[in-house]
């Protein structure tokens, strides 16, 4: 097989929310006071809308919120819900500056061996407002946002799409993340081949081959296409 596109996830793959185990931002929010509901509450209701949320059905933050309150029968106050809000997008901006330094190399050397990369995340709005303006932007020839295109992973329509769009076939595709929301058999079933990526979150486990280090991901591709190289030659780089 020759690869010819790798896509990556981008929260806990290409960025990361902790640091040895606890949350870097430390958030806090007051939704007692700014909504009306506990923390446990707010919670409860923000994990029952995942999937709206990820696949565009709300189509902002303050409607995911709206919805809440509605539900709660609980009044909306514009200006404490656009605060929550803003609050969000500045702990969502803080993975964004405070990248590895061996990911931006893995890019790079991706992007000099002639590989097409793309990046498929599940999000909505505010989690990523930031990545245009970060360092990761110029690497990709093609990113999907799983709140624009209207589906999320672990639906085979989501990596198809993004394989599609780089004009690869998922049998000329890997997929590298670290397997939150079932991303890596969505990707198999898909028809990519799916790798773990182990080195920021180490708590999830699946039963494919887990990459341990970013620069690691090289080694996996040059067996892939120097077999594929003309005459059995190695493939140049």
């Amino acid at each position: 097989m020759m690869v010819r596109a790798v896509f990556f996830d981008l929260y806990e793959t290409l960025i990361t929310e902790f640091e040895k185990g606890k949350r870097i931002s430390k958030r806090s929010y007051d939704y007692l006071n700014g909504l009306g509901l506990s923390e446990a509450e707010f919670k409860r209701e923000w994990r029952i809308r995942f999937e709206r949320r990820m696949n565009g059905h709300f189509p902002s933050y303050h409607a995911v919120i709206r919805d809440i309150l509605e539900s709660r029968s609980l009044p909306y106050h514009e200006e404490r819900v656009e605060f929550l809000y803003q609050s969000r997008v500045s702990e969502k901006t803080i993975p964004f500056s405070a990248i590895p330094p061996e990911i931006y190399e893995m890019l790079d050397l991706l992007r000099k061996r002639g590989l097409k990369l793309g990046l498929i995340s599940n999000c909505s709005e505010e989690e990523v407002i930031s990545f245009g303006q970060s360092g990761l932007a110029p690497y990709f020839d093609e990113v999907i946002f799983s709140y624009e295109v209207g589906v999320a992973k672990p639906n085979a329509e989501i990596y198809r799409l993004a394989c599609n769009r780089l004009s690869v076939t998922p049998q000329e595709s890997l997929f590298i993340g670290d397997g939150g929301s079932d991303e890596l058999r969505g990707a198999s079933n898909a028809g990519l081949t799916p790798y773990h990526a182990y080195w920021f979150n180490t708590y999830l486990e699946s039963e494919y081959e887990k990459i341990h280090q970013p620069l690691h991901v090289l080694d996996i591709i040059e067996p892939f296409n120097e077999m594929e190289s003309p005459n059995n030659e190695p493939a140049s780089h």
